[in-house]
């Protein structure tokens, strides 16, 4: 894994309040042209009462040159959650600056893993990044009330919550840590696979070494499922559960599918025990220095990669359970899963961070 950084040489046009990057990603140069057909963007949220016009219209001069490199930890793939996110802000972003600016997507943690490329994002190393809620919480501790069990009812739920007056304040909160928060995007509800057996109730963890996110609310939760959490990086998720470090790990279906755990994996159960919210975030005293011209560029193409991509999710659910199965993994449906046990467990958890979480949590819920 290469980690790539601005270039020096370019800081003359830095100082211009230009973006920079490395060499082009032949990768996933091509994969613009696999995506399927755009869906019909829905709940879309416009940055501003005039997103929907082309700010370029007629006037090339709006914008100078220049690229963003922009980095995920997801395979570069036509199945991969993130990557196709990704792909359709580069797209719009190219298409509304007529390629002033070029977006240089740098998949499968070709830049480190999600913290560390956050990290990079914050100091001005990397430019942009999509990436789960994870890691957010060592940056601004409130994002973590995103991360507890149970709490999002359904996708329509956590849209409303992400979308309106909690997702502005969180993103607020990002932007006094360096991290500007263009759109919320999606990454899924997550599910538990493993080697050893079905997992059906909380018990059926006990002794198992999973893999969570470097997020404390996960590792809580698991702790209160019965579980021993081994917080570790996505990029080395695959090779640990194939030389048996830990025994599984939980993760939306698509990444389990886009990242082929099926192959090192044998169980897989829909518990849906956290609804994971991806974000585009991108150095704010980057953004702070464009044009405002540019600045509402990467606000509409944000937000119109999120709805997009939110779509993708949703057409590829039932696909994705298909294959799953095809490939060998034994399925527990959700109607055998026993949520009431899940759900009790998981009130430890609630309990204990009720000072810190409690009010907001309590919003969260009362959204309707």
């Amino acid at each position: 894994m290469v980690k790539k950084i601005l270039s020096s040489s370019l800081s003359a046009v830095v100082l211009a309040g230009l973006l920079t990057g490395c060499g082009a990603d032949s990768q996933t140069s091509g994969n613009a042209e696999q995506k399927p057909n755009d869906p019909s963007p829905q709940n879309e949220k416009p940055a501003s009462s005039n997103s929907n016009s082309n700010p370029n219209e007629g006037n090339e001069s709006k914008f100078e040159e220049m690229k963003i490199v922009f980095g995920h930890v997801q395979a570069g793939s036509e199945d991969s959650y993130l990557h196709q996110g990704s792909m359709k802000f580069k797209e719009l972003v190219e298409k509304a600056t007529n390629g002033k600016v070029t977006v240089e997507i740098h998949p499968a943690g070709e830049l480190g893993g999600e913290r560390e490329m956050m990290e990079g994002v914050q100091l001005g190393t990397v430019d942009m990044m999509l990436a789960s809620t994870g890691p957010l919480g060592n940056f601004t501790p409130i994002a973590n009330a995103f991360d507890f069990p149970f709490l999002f009812r359904d996708r329509e739920h956590a849209y409303k919550v992400l979308d309106g007056e909690i997702g502005d304040e969180i993103g607020n909160e990002l932007g006094k840590s360096g991290l500007k928060v263009l759109a919320w995007a999606e990454n899924g509800f997550r599910n538990i696979t493993n080697n050893d057996h079905p997992i059906k109730k909380p018990e059926d963890l006990n002794g198992l070494k999973i893999r969570t996110m470097e997020n404390k609310i996960h590792m809580e939760s698991f702790l209160a499922f019965g579980a021993s959490p081994t917080p570790m990086s996505f990029t080395e998720l695959f090779t640990s559960m194939q030389q048996g470090v830990v025994d599984g790990q939980e993760n939306p279906l698509g990444v389990i599918i886009s990242s082929k755990f099926y192959e090192v994996q044998k169980y897989l159960s829909l518990t849906g025990h956290f609804y994971n919210p991806a974000l585009f975030i991108i150095t704010k005293t980057k953004f702070d220095s464009f044009t405002p011209e540019l600045q509402q560029v990467l606000l509409d193409s944000a937000a119109k990669a999120r709805d997009y991509q939110r779509e993708f999710i949703s057409s590829k659910e039932q696909e994705n359970l298909e294959l799953a199965k095809k490939e060998g993994m034994e399925v527990t449906d959700k109607e055998d899963v026993d949520y009431d046990a899940f759900l009790k467990a998981s009130q430890k958890v609630y309990q204990k961070y009720d000072s810190e979480y409690g009010d907001i949590l309590r919003r969260i819920q009362a959204v309707k």
